[in-house]
């Protein structure tokens, strides 16, 4: 027994053994770290960068599950997927349907100006106040209902929601919420839930706008003549939406503190400061004119503004923290605001032209029956079932407490970039109708508006050719963002822990690439789903083996250069983007049990998806120029890759189904289209184009006797049937009230497909210059 407790001579030898291989061990990852850090093959991180790689979360069964290039089918079905609660629903019924019926649309656009009863409304129904808990006086919504209200606003007059969209996107208010001191929230809160204080944010300068770290803004702390600590403040913001009527302005700047007040030295670093309309030194009002749809977008000035440090959100101790606060919000938040507009404009785009396609007539059939027409109809509504499945699967994400960056700079990036496609499908669907402005058209306004969110919150190039794979590659991967971690602090145990644990993680990788190559994915884990989606699971399986291994061979060969490499990183995220915008409808089928009517429009998106995965990895071997890796992967990788492709293009017959789910008013056409705001079947524009939907699909089975007796040589062909209609009653075909309905839908046709005239006078009214007086 006391033997046992005893150091025997073998036993010492091992452990001096021991001790000797493990230095050696250390000498040669020590060797190896400084290599690595002397020819910056990792990428270099700053403080900023590094605030922004760190912020939120890694969402694992999303964006953890491409980068790892393992996916975890069954943990991403049990992920939720909404709904929204009763009392949110009630609010998206009731009041928000009020406020889309209580103005013109067009002529809010037109005059620049939001009616003053609108506003009232707006703030009385506490639509400033959706982000606000309710303790502070806000209606304390989720996200998805925040976006839920947003999607359909957007569509209806993007004038009139900005001022519910600032104030519950990234700002006073949700910085507050998390970093606001409890003075600073009780103050604030309940009056910018009210709209007592109608806020904005002044980030974006004349040399920092997608690099908005660079801002030149300056606060100075001083001590004044009273002994207190104040800030002086010099800054000329631009872009600022809400600028010109804000009352409450929260200012980014580079804050210095150079007799160290604070006792944190000198450069503080960037830091949030409030500031109220009529501050002195302090100037808002001017506009600019944002292209398409106006909105209130402006300048904010300041020279030699003073406020106290109380000003600061969170008080001193937030001082110099503004970066981190603002890329921990943006996390999350760049995936509600902007994806909804998106969405909601795809979602008007597809029901108007859906039902224009069997509105309007050429050649003596509906447009929609053309194979050119049906194959746009089919695009825009199978981007738009996928976009709205992300939308919503993002939302619920953020609800349960994660902030996904990466997940939300796809969402941001990509809803914005196919609803300016499905855009300019619908107006060419349109044709005519499209290009002349006036109440009645429909699609003009967002389709010049659409550079707005292409552009706002990181514009699309960045945000596809660095952020995505560049943040993703580092802080999604289970390894890279260790290994860059302990390169910078010399930290070898954790060097080689994390760098064998890459190694491995790579070779297995190859292994699990490789093998579902040969067998097209048959040996992805699949969950029980609907048969007859199993093989986009095994596709999305197979892609994200294969995302994974690319990622590891990047960041191996060209580690800190990928940064220049914006070609190919974009290659890489739109690799990630489409792998999730897939995961998304899948899980969207899932949770809606399934609905056969939807199979054609979840076929068409997964193959498109995939078809854009393929189209990615094809574009990664072409341009992957690592020495002699380049080659190999130019020749024999990019043959294997052609001749084993993860998809096509969606076939013709699959297009014509796809389409075919909308161009026929009913529940489905209803259900796709839920959020879009459509108003009177009286009115001018989408509600006589829908109502005329509705009349012509109503009568659909009289015209087809009527098309069966032109057939069958009863009646004379190459006539509408609303013209032939007397003759078919004469000859028993249909009867005197079936002749009625094709009467009324023939009339409903005709008031939908005109467009509008001006007098004289009114046109040049319209045209003349637009003169702000707020």
């Amino acid at each position: 027994m006391t033997t046992n407790n005893k150091t025997s001579p073998s036993g010492s030898g091992s452990s001096v053994s021991a001790r000797q291989k493990g230095r050696k061990g250390d000498f040669v990852f020590r060797t190896i770290l400084r290599l690595m850090k002397k020819a910056k093959v990792l990428p270099q991180v700053s403080l900023t960068e590094s605030q922004a790689l760190e912020a939120g979360d890694v969402w694992k069964t999303m964006d953890g599950a491409v980068f790892s290039g393992n996916p975890d089918f069954k943990g991403l079905l049990a992920e939720p997927y909404g709904p929204i609660s009763e009392e949110e629903q009630a609010f998206i019924n009731g009041p928000l349907q009020e406020l889309c019926g209580m103005f013109d649309a067009y002529e809010v656009s037109s005059t620049h100006r939001i009616p003053e009863h609108v506003e009232a409304f707006i703030k009385s129904k506490g639509f400033m106040g959706l982000l606000i808990p309710k303790e502070y006086g806000g209606l304390g919504f989720s996200r998805l209902a925040i976006s839920t209200i947003l999607h359909t606003l957007s569509a209806h007059s993007f004038t009139v929601t900005v001022l519910v969209m600032i104030p519950n996107s990234l700002g006073a208010a949700e910085l507050l919420i998390h970093y606001g001191t409890e003075e600073q929230k009780r103050f604030y809160l309940p009056k910018l839930a009210s709209g007592e204080y109608v806020p904005c944010f002044g980030l974006t300068e004349s040399t920092a706008g997608s690099d908005a770290a660079s801002i030149k803004s300056e606060g100075v702390l001083f001590r004044d003549g009273d002994g207190s600590i104040k800030i002086r403040l010099n800054f000329k913001k631009r872009y600022i939406t809400l600028a010109p009527i804000a009352n409450l302005c929260t200012i980014a700047c580079q804050l210095s503190d150079p007799d160290n007040l604070l006792g944190k030295g000198k450069d503080l670093g960037i830091t949030c400061v409030l500031i109220h309309k009529g501050t002195p030194g302090f100037s808002n009002g001017q506009h600019h004119k944002p292209i398409g749809e106006s909105f209130d977008n402006g300048t904010l000035v300041g020279d030699n503004v003073v406020v106290g440090i109380d000003n600061i959100i969170g008080g001193a101790e937030y001082a110099g923290l503004g970066w981190k606060m603002l890329m921990e919000q943006l996390a999350g938040g760049r995936s509600v605001s902007l994806p909804a507009g998106a969405v909601g404009n795809m979602k008007k785009a597809m029901a108007s032209s859906a039902a224009y396609s069997m509105v309007r007539q050429q050649f003596n059939r509906q447009i929609g029956q053309m194979e050119g027409v049906e194959e746009k109809i089919a695009y825009i509504a199978a981007m738009t079932y996928m976009c709205e499945a992300a939308r919503i699967f993002v939302c619920s994400a953020i609800d349960r407490g994660i902030q996904p960056p990466v997940t939300s700079a796809v969402l941001k990036a990509y809803t914005t970039e196919i609803a300016r496609k499905a855009g300019v499908d619908a107006m060419d669907v349109f044709a005519g109708a499209g290009v002349m402005q006036g109440p009645r058209n429909i699609l003009g306004k967002a389709y010049t508006s659409s550079p707005v969110g292409i552009t706002v919150e990181g514009a699309n190039i960045l945000t596809r050719t660095l952020m995505i794979f560049g943040q993703g590659a580092t802080r999604c991967h289970p390894y890279a963002l260790n290994v860059v971690h302990a390169v910078d602090d010399d930290d070898v145990p954790a060097f080689r822990w994390n760098l064998l644990g890459w190694l491995f993680h790579f070779g297995w990788g190859l292994v699990r690439t490789t093998v579902r190559s040969l067998t097209r994915g048959f040996t992805v884990s699949i969950p029980s789903v609907a048969p007859g989606t199993r093989t986009y699971y095994r596709r999305l399986g197979w892609a994200a083996a294969h995302f994974g291994s690319l990622t590891d061979l990047a960041m191996f060969t060209m580690g800190g250069k990928l940064k220049a490499r914006g070609k190919l990183t974009g290659r890489y995220a739109d690799a990630v983007a489409w792998m999730l915008l897939g995961f998304s409808a899948l899980r969207r089928y899932e949770a809606e049990g399934r609905r056969k009517e939807d199979k054609p429009l979840l076929d068409y998106s997964l193959e498109y998806a995939l078809a854009r995965v393929q189209e990615a990895f094809e574009g990664i071997y072409e341009n992957f120029d690592a020495p002699v890796l380049g080659f190999v992967m130019r020749t024999l990788g990019g043959l294997c890759l052609r001749l084993n492709p993860l998809a096509h293009e969606p076939s013709d017959r699959l297009s014509h189904k796809a389409a075919k789910t909308v161009q026929s008013f009913g529940e489905q056409f209803e259900r796709l289209s839920d959020g879009v705001y459509v108003g009177s079947e009286d009115a001018p524009g989408i509600g006589q184009v829908i109502g005329a939907f509705r009349l012509i699909s109503e009568a659909q089975p009289v015209i087809d006797k009527i098309i069966a007796a032109q057939k069958a040589r009863q009646l004379p062909r190459g006539i509408s049937a609303a013209e032939i209609a007397p003759e078919a009653v004469r000859q028993g075909l249909i009867d005197a009230g079936e002749a009625a309905q094709l009467a009324a839908a023939h009339a409903a046709r005709m008031r939908a497909i005109e467009v509008d005239v001006f007098e004289k006078d009114q046109y040049y009214l319209d045209h003349a210059p637009a003169i702000a007086n707020r």
